[in-house]
């Protein structure tokens, strides 16, 4: 079968990964018709807009999407694509599964966990109001008036919203997500014990939904410091976590940190129509153009699309070439830190030729 999926390759080094990914699905045997649509810091000049209406429009026509990294200025400039794409699709889930490689340079051997973040609202709602600015002011005033506490005239300030709809609905997925996989615990974490009113409902909810699996799932909660305190003890305790927003972005990156980087953490975006997969890291601006980029968060994310979209076959080769090259170690880039590398760093080629022969010998 034949399907249309929405490629945005995005910049920096999402050019190049997006490019491999693409040679490695052809070889997987997947029939995929890309429909190519741009985003990214380069379509400002000609868009206006980091996020033209047409690249959501594919999304909208073809249900699925995957996409390269895409640029985020820190502390200025345009707002985050992924934001972007994420409130204007409803992409309410952000899915990360993270397993451990072998030959990958990972800390740990044994990590088979899956983060299921909260994706719309919390901090990254986007309901922010700059220092000095009239609305910033009022507000200062009214929350002084309303006696909920003093905040400096000079501060800028950032909404953090958690709603019983949205806690609901992400934890629902990750009861779901964790029946459908055959695993066996869900924990939820939070900081309700210093939020109670937001992060307090987000636990409060979660421990309402995990009534109606308790026989089916065990469950139990964390508080963050302590739960980032556990992970890096001893990540096997964990299986698939809950997480609001904020909370979910860090604790994903850590995660990916114990098994090898960024560069090996594949992730998606999940709504009730729409999915849109892509890598977890940025764009790497520094190396863009280079073929010194780790194509394999991408080419991950793609074998989850295929998983998505009903061809598994196909996605499984790719899980099986990416496992095989890491374990033989000579086409390694260069992120991947190993104690005894057996060959000089691979380019974002040649490592994407060794995962397309693999594919071919299967």
């Amino acid at each position: 079968m034949r399907h249309t999926v929405t490629l945005i390759p995005g910049d920096g080094i999402g050019v190049e990964t997006s490019a491999a990914m693409q040679r490695v699905v052809a070889a997987s045997g997947a029939e995929i018709e890309w429909e190519i649509a741009q985003a990214g810091a380069a379509c400002i000049e000609t868009y206006g807009t980091p996020l033209p209406e047409e690249t959501i429009n594919s999304v909208r026509r073809n249900k699925v999407a995957i996409k390269g990294p895409c640029t985020t200025p820190v502390g200025t400039g345009f707002r985050s694509v992924n934001v972007a794409l994420r409130k204007s699709l409803n992409l309410y889930v952000n899915l990360r599964p993270v397993m451990s490689i072998p030959g990958a340079g990972g800390r740990y051997s044994d990590v088979n966990l899956v983060i299921v973040r909260e994706n719309t609202e919390d901090l990254y709602a986007g309901i922010e109001f700059e220092e000095g600015t009239e609305k910033a002011l009022e507000l200062i005033d009214f929350i002084d008036k309303q006696g909920a506490g003093r905040i400096a005239k000079d501060s800028g300030i950032s909404i953090k919203p958690i709603s019983i709809t949205a806690t609901k609905n992400i934890v629902d997925f990750a009861f779901n997500y964790a029946i459908k996989q055959g695993r066996n615990k869900v924990t939820a974490v939070h900081k309700a014990n210093i939020m109670k009113y937001s992060d307090g409902l987000f636990l409060r909810v979660a421990r309402d939904v995990a009534k109606d699996y308790e026989d089916q799932i065990d469950f139990d909660d964390k508080i963050v410091d302590a739960f980032c305190m556990n992970m890096v003890m001893d990540p096997s305790q964990f299986d698939v976590i809950v997480f609001p927003n904020l909370y979910g972005d860090i604790a994903s990156d850590l995660a990916a940190g114990l098994v090898g980087g960024l560069g090996l953490a594949p992730g998606a975006n999940i709504g009730k129509e729409y999915a849109v997969f892509e890598a977890v890291h940025g764009s790497a601006p520094d190396i863009a153009g280079k073929d010194l980029a780790n194509p394999t968060a991408q080419i991950l994310s793609a074998a989850m699309m295929l998983d998505h979209i009903g061809e598994r076959e196909a996605a499984l080769r790719i899980r099986s070439a990416v496992l095989a090259v890491y374990a033989q170690g000579t086409h390694l880039t260069g992120d991947i830190r190993v104690p005894e590398r057996k060959c000089e760093p691979a380019t974002c080629s040649s490592f994407t030729d060794a995962l397309v022969r693999q594919i071919e010998a299967m």
